[in-house]
């Protein structure tokens, strides 16, 4: 018998809640190519998003049925077809090349891919297995293509990672800065309570929106910079450079607060107005104007996403963002504050769970022995069982597979093989590990045609966990379906890997609320504390937000952070970071005169693993499209709905092309979904660089140089 349920909606970072009712009793509803009975509706008792819900999660029970895996596949060679075989069989030969791995190679030679589609139980019982009880700091996420360099910045600018502000402070500010995020599009509903809010309120609240593309969230702003490309940082030190011309600074604030002053207003004094506008390619005017709202607002927020992240100066942005903030005294209150929008729905999660390759649970890291330790205390292990070196992010992962040192890389719900930059380097790297094996709940993606054995996995819907949003509220969400076949969910498997491996205690498991006591015990005195919270206490209370020590009573959690203006920093101060702008990492020049920049589509999700299955979305979204600027077609000779080739360095591809004068002239645009197994394959990445972040090693995937011909289809 189905019942009603209520979960966290499993796309964006927003989180949203949901509602999921059956709409009949159909036998064997969950049947792989079956219908499925679930509508779903927004639930107007998460206090994340009040009811609202986008496309996306209005149509995800269209999602929960097509194309699934449901048994294990395993084939020699990936040129011979994947074969049916036993859950026993695949575990074994998972288990078997480990053991050779790890005689060969040591833990070095291990390494997996994890997802922010993960519950935090994943996430954790992955750390156990691979950071403990295989000794190999080689687990990293897709959290890295889109919120490490966010952590990054955080930390070093605030001493920990998590976003200081809360969904309510959208109702209380009376300025908002969006800066490298697509907010109508890529968190709609976050976007919408903005729109309502202005609407209603439409002097009390301004909207500043900086973007090279004029998007639907630039529709509505009162202020849109269309900046160059890869100039963010310089427009943040020309913002800061006037502020301190003026005078509007928060002395009090800086002074007591933060350290690193007189370095930084030294580096402000350099950038002028004349000097930024050059570079940004924007009028004084413009520049004059956001400096004049940011220094009369009473409460500014400022939201970001992949177009800070997603850069050879992602973490350098951040502090630039955060730098403003610490100057003016916009954090720590109601209203204020620097909010990163999170990409996925328990990107948070991950981050909380240690799921990057520098991290351990509770906002721990590698290099710190200490926390080692700690963790191997909770962990059972001795000492020095967690290696002292952080692992390798994914890009350092595909570098280890050209050398041929990986003997083992595991990719769990997530799809590589189109999310990556430089695809064809990719695709010619995993060639070359022995043992790709792939845990996924959707058939045919780009990533199982390079896999040697396939996992079918439960997915949301199907298992028992918990997310976290981007504003650190925890929802419990349910498993309300039965999984399809033979699926399982992913700490179940890495449960069954390591009592294979001889830990049969460390991982008794008995249900995932067990996982998630262990994990949030590990919390506890930590930013990130879940100690308070339980899977029993998530389902009778509803979500809550971190910090939620144990003893805090429902709704008792902390909505915002820093709010006495003590940093955990170890002089208790936030640092004002002082660094030059580096501009991007492949400018343009005669031979590739243009910048590629890529992004979503409101109604896809990633690489279309789900959305591609919902017939309201394909309609909506039918084909990815080229956009370019009309002075740009003209030069290069290409009409409205043409095909033109796009070449950069690493490759080309053709895309239909769409005219328009809401892209800057020298920027195209093109989506990032439609991957090699798509119909209308338009493998965005395969053009992209992998120069990332020094600091937080994020590729730079928002920007590339690139030139245009004419093409046929």
């Amino acid at each position: 018998m189905l019942h009603p349920a209520r979960a966290q909606c499993p796309y964006c970072g927003v989180g949203c809640g949901l509602e999921l009712k059956p709409a009949a009793v159909i036998a064997d509803a969950a049947a792989p190519g079956g219908s499925d009975p679930w509508t779903v509706r927004g639930d107007r008792q998460h206090p994340s998003s009040l009811g609202q819900v986008c496309v996306k999660g209005a149509t995800v029970g269209e999602t929960l049925h097509h194309n699934r895996l449901t048994t294990p596949l395993f084939r020699e060679r990936i040129d011979q077809p994947l074969r049916p075989i036993s859950w026993d069989e695949a575990l074994s030969r998972v288990v078997a090349q480990m053991q050779q791995v790890l005689a060969d190679r040591g833990p070095a030679g291990l390494a997996m891919y994890g997802s922010g589609q993960f519950l935090i139980e994943d996430y954790y019982l992955a750390q156990k297995l691979f950071k403990g009880a295989l000794g190999s700091n080689n687990f990293d996420a897709n959290s890295r293509l889109c919120m490490s360099s966010a952590v990054s910045g955080y930390a070093r600018s605030l001493g920990s990672d998590g976003p200081p502000c809360c969904y309510d402070d959208f109702d209380s500010c009376d300025t908002v800065v969006l800066i490298g995020t697509n907010t109508a599009d890529c968190h709609p509903v976050l976007f919408q309570r903005l729109l309502k809010r202005k609407r209603r309120q439409k002097e009390a609240l301004q909207l500043i929106v900086i973007d090279p593309r004029h998007t639907a969230t630039a529709d509505v702003a009162d202020l849109h910079l269309a900046i160059q490309p890869g100039t963010d940082l310089v427009l943040l030190h020309g913002i800061g450079h006037l502020l301190l011309q003026r005078g509007q600074f928060d002395a009090a604030l800086i002074a007591a607060s933060t350290e690193g002053y007189e370095e930084l207003a030294a580096l402000l004094e350099g950038w002028t107005p004349e000097r930024v506008c050059a570079l940004c390619g924007i009028e004084e005017q413009q520049l004059q104007a956001l400096a004049t709202l940011w220094g009369r607002s009473r409460a500014l927020l400022s939201l970001w996403s992949m177009g800070v992240n997603q850069s050879v100066e992602g973490t350098a942005t951040v502090s630039g963002i955060i730098n403003l903030h610490l100057l003016t005294g916009q954090i720590g209150r109601p209203g204020a504050g620097p909010f990163s929008l999170t990409g996925q729905p328990n990107a948070m999660g991950g981050r909380e769970a240690g799921g990057l390759a520098p991290l351990l649970p509770g906002y721990r890291f590698v290099a710190d022995a200490a926390h080692r330790a700690e963790l191997e205390h909770h962990w059972g292990l001795a000492a020095g069982a967690i290696a002292a070196e952080p692992g390798f992010d994914v890009w350092r992962q595909i570098e280890a597979m050209e050398r041929g040192e990986l003997g083992l890389w595991w990719v769990a719900a997530t799809n590589p093989l189109v999310s990556l930059p430089s695809l064809d380097r990719v695709r010619a790297a995993v060639a070359r590990c022995p043992l790709v094996v792939l845990s996924e709940a959707y058939a045919g993606s780009e990533t199982e045609a390079v896999a040697h054995l396939v996992l079918p996995a439960a997915q949301w819907s199907e298992k028992a966990g918990v997310m976290t949003n981007s504003e650190r509220r925890v929802t419990l969400c349910a498993a309300f379906r039965p999984a399809p076949g033979q699926a399982r969910p992913d700490w179940a498997v890495f449960a069954e890997i390591g009592r294979r491996l001889g830990h049969p205690q460390a991982f008794r498991y008995g249900s995932s609320a067990e996982v998630y006591a262990e994990f949030a015990a590990i919390t506890a005195g930590r930013i990130c504390d879940h100690s308070g919270l339980s899977h029993r206490l998530l389902a009778e209370h509803g979500p809550q937000q971190w910090p939620f020590p144990a003893g805090t009573a429902p709704g008792g959690g902390q909505p915002r952070l820093h709010t006495e203006g003590r940093f955990p920093t170890g002089s208790g101060r936030a640092r004002l970071i002082a660094e030059q702008p580096l501009g991007l990492g492949e400018p343009p020049d005669a031979a590739y005169p243009l910048v590629l920049t890529v992004g979503r589509y409101l109604g896809h999700w990633h690489t279309m693993t789900r959305t591609a299955h919902v017939e309201r979305v394909r309609k909506q979204h039918p084909e990815p499209l080229l956009e370019v600027h009309p002075g740009d077609a003209d030069r290069h000779g290409l009409e409205d709905g043409a095909w033109a080739r796009i070449s950069s360095r690493r490759g080309s591809l053709t895309a239909k092309v769409l005219v328009t004068d809401r892209i800057r002239p020298g920027t195209v645009f093109l989506p990032m979904h439609w991957g090699a197994a798509q119909a209308n394959a338009c493998e965005a990445n395969r053009l992209m660089h992998a120069l990332a972040c020094p600091i937080s090693h994020q590729p730079e995937l928002k920007a590339a140089a690139v030139k245009l011909e004419s093409a046929q289809p």
